[in-house]
C-alpha cells in the first residue's frame, strides 16, 4: 500500500510540474504580446506629457501687466490696512485661547 501512495504521490507531482510549466510559459507568452502592443500603441499615440508641462510653465508665468497690477493694490492694501487695522481686527475670525 505505502508503495501505491508513493507512485500516486509522484504521478501528482509530475502533473502539477508539468502544469506549472506550461502556465509559464504561457505567461512569458502573454508578457511578450503585451510588450508587443504597447510598443505600437506607443508609436500610434505619442504622450500628451510634454503638452501637459508646457501649459503648466505657461500658466506658471505672470503677464508683467498682473504684477504691476498686484503691486499696485497691495500698496494701496498696505497703506490703507495700517490706519484702518483695529476695526478690520473685531470682525468674525477671532480666535479664543484658553
Amino acid at each position: 500500500m505505502s508503495k501505491n501512495r508513493v507512485e500516486k504521490l509522484e504521478s501528482t507531482v509530475a502533473e502539477l510540474e508539468s502544469t506549472i510549466e506550461g502556465l509559464t510559459d504561457e505567461l512569458v507568452e502573454a508578457k511578450e504580446r503585451i510588450r508587443i502592443l504597447e510598443a505600437e500603441l506607443d508609436k500610434e499615440t505619442p504622450t500628451r506629457v510634454p503638452e501637459r508641462r508646457r501649459e503648466r510653465e505657461a500658466d506658471a508665468e505672470a503677464d508683467p501687466d498682473d504684477v504691476e497690477a498686484a503691486a499696485a493694490e497691495a500698496e494701496i492694501d498696505a497703506e490703507e490696512g495700517s490706519v484702518g487695522d483695529e476695526a478690520e481686527d473685531s470682525g468674525s475670525d477671532d480666535i479664543i485661547v484658553a
